[in-house]
């Protein structure tokens, strides 16, 4: 299972859950009612979904039409929004995505650091959580804190699409930017030419982005920097690590994500942050 239900009186007062999932024989999704709540105070249900299983998204809808009839508001938390890669050319799989989602009528969905702005204006009552706070808290740190002090000197934007996400966490850690570039093969598609701007002397410098897959990309910019694992770190918001992704640990001393997504492969001393107070926080 990859996704979890939770019950919410009033403002955050979690109980035990409302309902409960099971597969009819051929293979229907359904939703069982088993705990009638009569606590007072506005009902609200929550639905977590982690990755992007399709039969997920079809509990979700059982879910949401179940918390419908019974008058109670839903609230589905999909940090890793499915289809946010997908946001341009044939199918366009980002509206397919968006479509399915926005025909359960959902009340509010919460996402955590949607890949692409397109699928944002895509999905009908969407809250996004950012990720600066969330780096600088745990991974970056405080220059003016004695309990987790700042331990990099510097933010590195891996690609143009990266700019803007590992801007917001340099301005709000008070350090500065670096970019980075990397090319593609327009005939074969394999990345190469990777580039990046002069680096200090010393200090640590951490790479921020949204999704590492196979990370191929983030491999190739460590490279580039000619720093060597220890004065690097990793931070994604949305772990996939496909393929031969456990070799980032040979390039930084230091790889960190969420718990947005199930990873395909483990990467060795990986660092995983819990998303819930990020997502409940953002209850509406």
């Amino acid at each position: 299972m990859t996704y979890t239900m939770a019950t919410r009186i009033g403002p955050g007062y979690v109980t035990t859950p409302t309902f409960e999932s099971m597969l009819f024989p051929a293979g229907e999704a359904h939703i069982k009612v088993i705990n009638e709540n009569d606590h007072k105070g506005p009902l609200t249900e929550t639905f977590t979904l982690i990755g992007t299983d399709a039969n997920d998204l079809i509990m979700l809808g059982m879910w949401a039409d179940a918390v419908r009839q019974r008058g109670a508001r839903s609230v589905a938390f999909i940090p890793y929004l499915p289809g946010a890669r997908q946001d341009r050319g044939l199918p366009f799989g980002a509206k397919v995505y968006a479509d399915i989602i926005n025909g359960f009528h959902l009340d509010q969905v919460v996402a955590f650091d949607p890949h692409s702005p397109v699928i944002v204006g895509l999905i009908d009552n969407l809250t996004v959580v950012d990720s600066a706070q969330l780096v600088r808290r745990h991974v970056v740190g405080r220059a003016d804190s004695d309990v987790r002090p700042q331990r990099y000197a510097g933010i590195i934007a891996p690609d143009k699409g990266a700019v803007a996400r590992a801007q917001a966490v340099a301005t709000i850690a008070h350090l500065p930017l670096y970019r980075a570039e990397k090319h593609r093969n327009p005939d074969t598609g394999k990345l190469g030419g990777f580039t990046c701007e002069e680096l200090p002397e010393t200090g640590r410098f951490l790479v921020v982005d949204d999704i590492c897959d196979g990370g191929g990309t983030f491999m190739g910019l460590a490279e580039a920097t000619g720093l060597p694992r220890e004065r690097l770190g990793l931070y994604v918001s949305h772990g996939v690590f496909s393929g031969r992704a456990p070799a980032l640990a040979e390039h930084f001393g230091e790889v960190v994500t969420t718990d947005s997504y199930e990873a395909q492969n483990e990467i060795p001393g990986l660092i995983t942050i819990p998303l819930e107070s990020y997502l409940t926080g953002a209850l509406q």
